[in-house]
């Protein structure tokens, strides 16, 4: 196991992030709620009181659900968070993806790399994080980030920046077989590949 790096944000998206602004959707952030703990289930990402818990949109059970069996938990990572502002500039604040856990770490990390998944560890023992996937980037998110006007047709700029976004930049979908809840501080390892 390779030591990856500790949580330093954590959060849950309580609506979808794009909203749909005719004739064309938009990026907005506004529904990302940053809170001390989560709880990783099956079923996604939960925060809040436990008989009455706050869903994340990708969460099977929430209302408005984005739920597709393979994308309850997501992940980011501060050193991509670096990448992108070298290229994109300071709008682009860690987290602003809408990723449920953030974790520090100085370098990119590529999608081989998780192959074998995740364990987090916690006050309740550690917590295996599997099935890791790239989390494709969206135009509506790349516009947003380069502050494309709304108004104008998408160009060159916006497809450079969702390509430049793919394979990992923009973070990780990912699923937790266990119910267990994760707090800032909790350290991450790389488990090894199959």
């Amino acid at each position: 196991m390779t030591i990856l790096g500790t949580i330093v944000r954590l959060q849950y998206q309580r609506d979808h992030l794009k909203v749909p602004d005719l004739p064309d959707k938009r990026y907005d952030p506004i529904n990302i709620v940053p809170v001390e703990e989560l709880r990783v289930t099956p079923e996604g990402i939960e925060a809040g009181p436990v008989d009455a818990p706050w869903l994340d949109v990708h969460h099977r059970d929430h209302p408005r659900s984005r739920y597709r069996g393979d994308n309850g938990v997501s992940i980011g990572f501060t050193g991509h968070y670096r990448l992108i502002r070298e290229r994109l500039g300071e709008r682009v604040c860690d987290g602003i993806a809408g990723e449920n856990i953030l974790i520090e770490v100085d370098r990119f990390i590529a999608p081989d790399e998780l192959r074998g998944g995740l364990s987090i560890s916690t006050k309740e023992g550690p917590v295996t994080i599997e099935q890791v996937i790239v989390a494709a980037p969206c135009v509506e998110f790349s516009r947003w980030a380069l502050d494309f006007p709304a108004d104008a047709r998408p160009d060159l700029s916006v497809t450079e920046t969702v390509r430049f976004l793919h394979q990992g930049m923009r973070g990780y979908y990912a699923r937790s077989p266990q119910n267990a809840t994760l707090r800032l501080g909790d350290e991450v390892v790389i488990l090894p590949a199959p």
